[in-house]
C-alpha cells in the first residue's frame, strides 16, 4: 500500500430518473462537492457551506463510514482520519447529494491507499450504500448513465450528453426526504404503466445516445412516479404539463424531488421566457425557489492535483459557485 499525505476529491450532483427511467437513469450536473481526506492522530472535521450544516463530526458521519469500507475491502487499516468538506450541493433535494458524498468518500478513501480497487467495484459499492445505481453512477463516471443492478453487481452505459444539451433546475426552499417520496410509489402497477415507461425509457436512451434532442420531450413522460410525488410538490404537474410550450426540450421531478428539471437547447431564445414561467409557476404555490442554469457534467469524480499547498479552502475557492 502505497499511502498519500493528502487526497482532495470534487464529485458532481446529479440527477436521477429523468422522468421514465425510474431507478435506472441518471446524469451529472455542473454543482459540486469536495472533499479532502487525510491520515491523522485523531478524527477530526471540517464542514463548510451551508449545505453541510447539522451532519454529524463524529465517526458517525457517512465520509468517514464509507472510507472504513474501502479500507477494509482493500485489506488496509487507516483507523484516523482528517476529513475537510465543501459542498454547492443541498441536501434532500433530490441532486443527489448523498450520492455524491458516498461516491467522494468512496474515491478519496480509494486514492489515499493508491487506488488498488477498479471504478466497477467502488460502483459496487456505492450502488449497495444508495440502493439504486443511477445517481451514483452519474456522479462517478459523469455524463449519462443507464444502469441495472441485480442487488449485488451494476451493468451500466455512459451516454456522452449532445453538446447542446443544458438544464435548468428549479430547486424549492423546503426538503423531501428519499423515503417519503418512494412511500407515496406504488409497490404493483397496471400492466399498461409499465409497458408505457418501458418504451419511454427505452426511446429516452435512444434519444440521448443519437442526440436527437427533439425525441426528448415525449420520451419524458411517466407513468410509475411522478403521478403519485405531485402531491409532494406544489405546482409540479402544471410544470410537467406546459414547460415544453415555453422552451424545455423536456421536464422531470429531479430524483425524489422536489427539485424540477428541465432539459433545454443552449441555444433556444427562450430561456429566459422558461425560468420566469417556472419560477412562476413555484411562486404561485406559495414556493420560494432558486433556479440553476446546470451543464451536463463530463467527468464525474476527479481526484485534483496535490502540488498545491495552500488550505483547503482557498485550493477550492475559484470553483466554488456560492
Amino acid at each position: 500500500m502505497s499511502l498519500q499525505q493528502r487526497v482532495t476529491v470534487k464529485v458532481p450532483a446529479s440527477t436521477a430518473n429523468l422522468g421514465p427511467g425510474f431507478d435506472t437513469l441518471g446524469m451529472a450536473l455542473s454543482l459540486y462537492a469536495w472533499i479532502e481526506m487525510k491520515p491523522s492522530e485523531q478524527t477530526v472535521f471540517h464542514l463548510y457551506g451551508d449545505h453541510l450544516n447539522g451532519l454529524p463530526t463524529d465517526r458517525s458521519n457517512l465520509i468517514y463510514e464509507v472510507a472504513q469500507m474501502v479500507f477494509n475491502e482493500a485489506g488496509v487499516s487507516v483507523p484516523e482520519l482528517e476529513i475537510s468538506m465543501f459542498s454547492d450541493i443541498p441536501l434532500t433535494r433530490g441532486l443527489g447529494s448523498s450520492a455524491s458524498a458516498i461516491v467522494g468518500a468512496l474515491a478519496a478513501a480509494n486514492a489515499l491507499i493508491g487506488s488498488p480497487l477498479s471504478d466497477d467495484k467502488l460502483m459496487d459499492m456505492a450502488t449497495s450504500l444508495e440502493k439504486h445505481p443511477d445517481n451514483v453512477g452519474a456522479s462517478l463516471y459523469g455524463g449519462i448513465i443507464a444502469a441495472a443492478w441485480d442487488g449485488s453487481r451494476v451493468d451500466h452505459i455512459r451516454i456522452e450528453p449532445h453538446q447542446d444539451l443544458q438544464t435548468l433546475v428549479i430547486v424549492p426552499d423546503f426538503e423531501l426526504s428519499t423515503s417519503k417520496a418512494r412511500n407515496v410509489v406504488p409497490q404493483q402497477f397496471d400492466k399498461s404503466d409499465v409497458v408505457h415507461n418501458i418504451s419511454r425509457s427505452s426511446l429516452l436512451v435512444a434519444a440521448l445516445a443519437s442526440g436527437r434532442l427533439d425525441m426528448i420531450q415525449r420520451a419524458m413522460l411517466d407513468r410509475i412516479h411522478q403521478p403519485y410525488r405531485a402531491s409532494l410538490v406544489p405546482g409540479m404537474t402544471e410544470i410537467l404539463e406546459h414547460a415544453v410550450e415555453h422552451g424545455a426540450l423536456g421536464a422531470a421531478l429531479s430524483g425524489a424531488g422536489p427539485t424540477v428539471l428541465t432539459l433545454v437547447d443552449r441555444h433556444d431564445p427562450r430561456k429566459a421566457e422558461l425560468e420566469q414561467y417556472l419560477m412562476e409557476t413555484m411562486g404561485k404555490e406559495g414556493i420560494n425557489a432558486t433556479p440553476l442554469w446546470l451543464d451536463p457534467d463530463l467527468d464525474g469524480v476527479t481526484v485534483l492535483s496535490d502540488q498545491d499547498e495552500r488550505p483547503f479552502l482557498d485550493r477550492i475557492k475559484g470553483e466554488v459557485k456560492a
